[in-house]
């Protein structure tokens, strides 16, 4: 189990790796931040102040050397913009993404597992054509469209919640259970899908056959057994939830990472992007090695491979 871990920790490093350098040349071919910022007055001699202010004069394998050097001090640099560090501005919008996340991650477990099984359970009913019916509809359609249907229904038809913003808990039940839908039909399926599949396994049939009771075959030798692809699904799909709180925090104006990410890159922002997307990648990273150990835990076979 440890050499598994430490394989898993390795190409974690890697990815990581990967992903900065990769943002940190594209971010560089994409335009000049200076010509973005400044105005349209500007002269050569104040655009050239501003490259040699914050080193963008240098040449690129300069700027990359230095930049990883920074990264392992823990230095992400100063937003372009603002002129105060990078991470002053992040750990001030931090919060807000975690409490949207962590809400939409809840709604999906509890949501969409229960869903799964409940389908799973009364297979080819009118209840399970109704939840994979919906589940389908979450999974397919985007973010931005769930996000103004739901701003449409609930805001400025029922007008029962506020359309965006972030203050009481009413202004957090649409953007996340926008982000949370396809997380939540993800696992729905995915839930059903593999019970399904154990519940025709021999051992289970040998288990009912023993006079266990439906509902102690069920929780006690089909779910667990059933876990492994779910827990790989939702691990997948936590990179989905992430990502998407851009695009859900812009919909909603909830002042969260995502939102600043944008902004950022408007104006071609190069600290806070690469400061931001390090998270993500980091985020994404590590909740994959989670999974994999989980995976390995669940399933000694997993180990070998």
């Amino acid at each position: 189990m440890l050499r598994f871990a430490l394989v898993r920790l390795l190409r974690g490093i890697v990815t990581l790796w990967l992903v900065v350098t990769t943002v940190f040349v594209v971010l560089r071919l994409s335009g000049d931040p200076a010509q973005a910022m400044l105005s349209d007055e500007a002269t050569p001699a104040q655009i050239e102040n501003f490259r040699r202010r914050f080193g963008l004069d240098r040449p690129i394998p300069v700027q990359y050397a230095r930049y990883l050097l920074n990264l392992t001090r823990g230095d992400f640099g100063d937003s372009l913009s603002e002129r105060r560090p990078v991470t002053d501005l992040i750990a001030a919008r931090v919060g807000a993404t975690l409490q949207l996340g962590a809400t939409a991650i809840a709604i999906a477990v509890l949501c969409g597992r229960p869903a799964g099984i409940l389908a799973a359970l009364w297979r080819n009913s009118l209840w399970d054509r109704a939840l994979m019916g919906l589940a389908f509809v979450g999974q397919s359609a985007p973010n931005f469209f769930i996000g103004i249907v739901l701003i449409l229904l609930f805001s400025l038809q029922l007008r029962l919640l506020p359309s965006s913003g972030r203050g009481s808990w009413q202004h957090l039940i649409l953007p996340a259970f926008t982000l949370a839908t396809g997380l939540l039909a993800a696992l729905a399926r995915m839930t059903r899908s593999s019970l399904l599949e154990v519940i025709r396994q021999d051992y289970v049939r040998v288990a009912r056959a023993k006079g266990l009771s439906e509902r102690r075959v069920i929780w006690r030798h089909c779910l667990r057994n059933a876990a492994a692809p779910v827990v790989t699904i939702f691990g997948l799909s936590i990179g989905g939830v992430i990502g998407g709180a851009a695009i859900v925090e812009t919909v909603f104006a909830w002042p969260g990472i995502g939102r600043l990410a944008v902004n950022a890159i408007s104006i071609r922002d190069y600290p806070v992007i690469q400061c931001i997307v390090l998270m993500v990648a980091l985020s994404v990273v590590a909740v994959n090695f989670l999974v994999d150990i989980a995976y390995g835990l669940l399933d000694p076979r997993v180990r070998g491979s």
